[in-house]
């Protein structure tokens, strides 16, 4: 199991970078959670499969088709809290 936290920097609010981050994650089987944060950027946490949670962070630096993506940062999680599904939530 592989978890990590994706911070994506560029025009990725109001871009449906969300709602296709949440598309992508089910796809592939990854659950997590996706947020808007107030600097503008989006996090994500994902959970999974190493090689779905690879595939997740590939995308991120692509985005929803409206999006920019300029910086993508990614750090490994250690928490131990268990997502059973992927969601978009506040943080």
């Amino acid at each position: 199991m592989k978890r990590v936290v994706i911070k994506v920097k560029g025009r990725v609010q109001g871009v449906s970078y969300r709602q296709n981050t949440l598309a992508q994650a089910k796809a592939l089987g990854v659950t997590g959670y996706v947020s808007n944060l107030s600097d503008g950027s989006v996090q994500i946490l994902a959970q999974g499969g190493q090689p779905a949670v690879d595939k997740l962070i590939s995308w991120c630096h692509i985005g929803s088709p409206s999006s920019q993506v300029d910086e993508v940062f990614v750090a490994e999680d250690e928490a131990d809290d268990i997502y059973l599904d992927f969601s978009i939530i506040q943080l």
